[in-house]
């Protein structure tokens, strides 16, 4: 099988979206399947206005067209609302070629909480974005249902998974020479420092010991003079964030906003709990059963949260991570994939003429 995908996350940018693409591309080749990543390091790009390390392609419609029409793909998947998504969305309609989406984030509340524009404007949007996918895949069911409520059609319920080879189990916190000395316990933030995470309820916490924050963004240069207290240490390369992960004693996900949130996943996979808030990633994440949850703590005081966090055994926090596999992913995606063209036979030369739409931001 012939997948495209298209997408305005990829390497070497740095987040939950391309590490969820990347290990999905990896199973379907794994498979036996030829898959065509359309993404911005093919074209002409411009950074994000306000993300730096996020490079978008300009006007990509001529020459995305070219790509897709040289590779004649069988299947179609769009994964991003970006430049390269609203082209492969025009580039599909105008050829009559049926295609899939993906949920991976609220944007429309980035978009509310860095410029103020108002959610139902971003969901507004992204609704019409979403109307002519033939499925549009969703990684938790709380996702799922506000996207009905809000009008969304064709929703597709999907899930994501960890690499517990990579993310390996420490059954205590292994000593990691750059977190030497800190007091404990070692409470850790891993995740773009941007609008969206909420990681000013992290840094605000009155917990003790050693607070840790992996990452970079937009907020970075601001909070690091604002908390001096923290401990920055920056974009890792995924092998030493391994070892950070399995360093600390506690992961404190603070964002009330993600839609999944693989990061709690590679903690626990390590063996380190999770305190977070009960609202859609850590409710799935989690799996909040009678009352209770599986490798980590959720309450609406995200310092309780830690605190109960810190009482969880740590191979707890393991088994609930080999629950998630991207197997298992990479087998539901696959399953709702749709043929591009409706017969499922004959190649088309479609027009590179495609009408450029505008970038969500």
């Amino acid at each position: 099988m012939k997948i495209a995908l298209i997408t305005d996350a990829w390497q070497p940018q740095v987040n939950g979206v391309v590490t969820t693409l990347v290990e999905l591309v990896r199973e379907l080749e794994s498979a036996g399947h030829s898959v065509a990543v359309i993404h911005p390091g093919l074209f002409s790009t411009r950074p994000c206005p306000g993300y730096a390390g996020i490079d978008l392609a300009i006007r990509p419609g001529a020459q995305l067209a070219r790509h897709l029409n040289a590779f004649q793909p069988d299947m179609i998947h769009v994964a991003t609302e970006g430049p390269l998504g609203w082209a492969a969305r025009s580039y599909c309609i105008k050829n009559g070629l049926r295609f899939t989406t993906a949920f991976h984030t609220k944007f429309p509340e980035i978009l509310n909480a860095a410029l103020r524009i108002p959610l139902s404007w971003g969901y507004a949007l992204f609704r019409y974005f979403h109307k002519p996918s033939a499925g549009v895949m969703v990684p938790t069911l709380g996702v799922l249902q506000m996207l009905k409520q809000r009008g969304f059609r064709n929703l597709r319920s999907w899930t994501h998974g960890v690499d517990t080879q990579l993310f390996a189990f420490a059954p205590q916190p292994v000593p990691h020479l750059p977190m030497q000395g800190m007091v404990r316990p070692v409470s850790l933030f891993v995740g773009r420092v941007s609008y969206e995470k909420n990681i000013e309820a992290f840094l605000k916490l009155g917990i003790a010991g050693t607070k840790v924050v992996c990452g970079v963004g937009p907020l970075e240069a601001s909070l690091r003079q604002r908390y001096p207290q923290i401990h920055w240490l920056g974009l890792l390369p995924r092998e030493e964030l391994a070892r950070v992960y399995a360093a600390a004693d506690v992961f404190v996900f603070p964002s009330r906003s993600e839609t999944f949130g693989l990061v709690m996943l590679e903690a626990m996979a390590s063996g380190t709990p999770v305190a977070a808030y009960p609202v859609d990633g850590p409710l799935e994440v989690l799996g909040k059963v009678d009352g209770s949850c599986h490798g980590g703590a959720m309450d609406v005081d995200l310092q309780a949260a830690c605190q109960a966090a810190l009482a969880i055994p740590r191979h707890e926090a393991r088994l609930r991570a080999l629950d998630f596999s991207w197997a298992r992913a990479a087998q539901l995606f696959q399953g709702y994939l749709v043929q591009a063209r409706p017969d499922g036979t004959g190649e088309t030369t479609p027009s590179t003429e495609t009408r450029e739409q505008p970038l969500p931001t």
